[in-house]
């Protein structure tokens, strides 16, 4: 059963992390390979899910230790039917690993988890195309339809959420927007920019979330940034307006490279931690609701350490937060 998909703790004025770049650690740090950037293979045996043990684990101790919350996403981005096929996986056994990747993170949750540092699981999802290019666009109906299957099988886990990861158009935020209500799961839109703060289809990040709040009724928990560079957004967010509130999530890449670039990439892009660190708790005074903070590629378990010291270093919660204790 989920444990606070009724009352989302991450909807309280308190500060939770997530982990890093799970592909790209696994890859560039472990050595391991993923065929299409799946991470979720490794739960086809017992030698895989104790790398994904060992990995969380590290995470959650960075919470523990500096008292906040935790979000454990299941290893899932590329876990949906389309993807899965490209590698020689059915439906029904992709379903079995969404289900078992949920199993997997609730028994992390028995272990580790305090009252300081509340842990919610979410069962995450990515892009039906390329998360750096748009491609073929469909249209919400289309998106909602192919979403539905996997956003289904979470809503029959413990997982308390589901996250979009990486989205580059409104269209597909939309649709997994539906498909999450109709489940009667809370759903987080992650959208993904360019250098120019820009979504890769060109739109900007203002719109997209304004046409998602429109056409759904306001449906998506909250929205999230991910895989691009504190630098590549932060003037976007400088203005101000009311759309920021809506935003409570960053998770950022390492490097300030543009997503072309690291596309041609031959070795990962590490950046510098502390200045990671640095430049997402500078976020705090553009995003009056910004809760939650976690890596992207090419961060490890040192930019998501360094976050969260940068984070505490102007005080608790409460003095960040006048409302602390309150939703939003």
């Amino acid at each position: 059963m989920a444990k606070h998909r009724h009352a989302l703790p991450l909807l309280q004025d308190r500060l939770f992390i997530t982990d890093g770049g799970l592909e790209t650690t696994l890859i560039f740090h472990e050595g391991i390979e993923l065929p299409e950037f799946a991470a979720f293979v490794l739960m086809d045996n017992e030698q895989g899910r104790t790398i994904l043990n060992v990995y969380f684990s590290r995470y959650l101790a960075i919470a523990i230790e500096h008292k906040v919350g935790f979000i454990l996403e299941s290893p899932t981005w590329r876990a949906s039917n389309g993807w899965g096929e490209k590698i020689g996986y059915s439906p029904e056994a992709l379903e079995k690993i969404n289900m078992d990747s949920i199993r997997l993170l609730s028994g992390l949750r028995d272990a580790h988890e305090t009252e300081q540092t509340p842990v919610v699981i979410s069962g995450a999802i990515g892009p039906r195309g390329d998360g750096y290019v748009t491609g073929e666009k469909m249209t919400a109906r289309q998106a909602e339809a192919y979403h539905t299957v996997q956003i289904e099988t979470f809503s029959r886990s413990d997982a308390d959420l589901v996250t979009a990861f990486t989205l580059n158009y409104a269209e597909e935020a939309i649709g997994i927007a539906h498909a999450a209500a109709a489940a009667q799961i809370p759903a987080v839109i992650g959208f993904t920019v360019e250098t120019d703060g820009r979504l890769p289809y060109g739109q900007p990040l203002d719109e997209a979330i304004s046409e998602v709040d429109a056409v759904t009724d306001n449906t998506p928990a909250y929205y999230m940034i991910n895989c691009a560079h504190p630098t590549h957004f932060k003037d976007v967010l400088a203005a101000g307006d009311v759309w920021t509130n809506r935003i409570r999530a960053i998770r950022a890449n390492a490097s300030e490279k543009s997503h072309a670039e690291l596309d041609e990439a031959e070795e990962l892009d590490a950046g510098n931690p502390e200045a990671l660190g640095m430049q997402c708790q500078e976020l705090r005074s553009l995003l009056k609701n910004l809760t939650v903070l976690g890596g992207c590629c090419g961060t490890d378990n040192r930019h998501i350490a360094a976050i969260s010291k940068h984070w505490k270093k102007t005080g608790t919660d409460h003095d960040y937060f006048p409302n602390a204790g309150n939703h939003v």
